[in-house]
C-alpha cells in the first residue's frame, strides 16, 4: 500500500463528524485518489466546495498547499474545524454559499463531492443530513452552478476534480465543462451498492427512467476538468 493511501486511511479514521454532517464514504475516498494525483505545494491554491468532515480538504493541507473549505451547513463548519486543529493542519474553513464566500478569488485546484442524489423535491433542504445529499430531480443542481463557476473560480492551467453519480448524467457535466471553456473528461469510474437514500426512492427513480428495475448498484464517476 502507497504512502498517500496510508496517510488518507489514517486521516479518515481520526475524523469527528457531528449530527448531521457527512462521513466519508466509497465516493470521497474515490476523490482523494484522484486527489493524490494531483502537483499540490506550498505555492497552491485549493478550495473545497461542500466540505463536510473536512477529510479532502485536510488531505490537500498535507502536501501544504493554502487550502480553503467551504459549506452551507454550520455543524459542517465547525466539524472541519474541529478536524483541522485536532490534526494540527491549516485550514480556512468558510460558512456559506460557495460563490458568495469566494468572490474574486481564483485557486489552482478546485475539490468538491456536492450533492448529487436526485430528489422529488426542487428546493434544496435547508437543514439536517439530507442537505449534504439532496439535489433536485436531476440530481444537477449543484453540479451545474459549479460548471457555471468554473471558469471564475480557477487561474489559467487551473484544475476541476469533481465526484458524481451516473445518474447524474456524466456527459452533461463533461459538456456543460467544455461549452465553459475548460477541458473536461471522466478520469475514474466505480461501481458501489445503493445505500439506504437510493433504496428508499427506488419507484419513484425507476419511474423518472434514472434506475433500472431491481438495480443494486451505483456507478460513481471523478471528472476531471482543465481551464485552458
Amino acid at each position: 500500500m502507497s504512502s498517500t493511501a496510508l496517510t488518507w486511511g489514517m486521516l479518515r479514521a481520526d475524523l469527528i463528524a457531528l449530527p448531521s454532517v457527512y462521513r466519508p464514504q466509497g465516493d470521497t475516498h474515490l476523490l482523494a485518489a484522484a486527489l493524490a494525483h494531483e502537483d499540490l505545494g506550498p505555492r497552491s491554491n485549493v478550495l473545497e466546495i461542500g466540505t463536510g468532515t473536512g477529510a479532502l480538504a485536510l488531505h490537500a493541507a498535507r502536501s501544504g498547499a493554502a487550502v480553503t473549505a467551504v459549506d452551507v451547513s454550520w455543524p459542517a463548519v465547525v466539524t472541519a474545524r474541529i478536524n483541522a486543529l485536532r490534526h494540527r493542519l491549516p485550514l480556512r474553513v468558510l460558512h456559506g454559499d460557495f460563490a458568495a464566500r469566494t468572490e474574486g478569488r481564483r485557486f489552482d485546484l478546485v475539490v468538491t463531492n456536492p450533492p448529487y442524489v436526485p430528489a422529488p423535491s426542487t428546493r434544496l433542504p435547508s437543514r439536517g443530513p439530507q442537505r449534504a445529499w439532496d439535489a433536485g430531480p436531476e440530481g444537477r443542481t449543484v453540479i451545474d452552478r459549479v460548471c457555471a463557476a468554473a471558469p471564475v473560480l480557477l487561474h489559467s492551467g487551473g484544475v476541476l476534480l469533481m465526484v458524481h453519480s451516473g445518474m447524474c448524467g456524466p456527459e452533461t457535466t463533461v459538456q456543460r465543462l467544455t461549452a465553459a471553456g475548460l477541458s473536461a473528461g471522466v478520469t475514474a469510474r466505480v461501481a458501489v451498492p445503493w445505500g439506504p437514500v437510493l433504496r428508499s426512492r427506488r419507484a419513484w427513480l425507476e419511474g423518472r427512467g434514472l434506475a433500472r428495475a431491481a438495480e443494486e448498484w451505483e456507478e460513481l464517476v471523478v471528472i476531471r476538468a482543465q481551464y485552458l
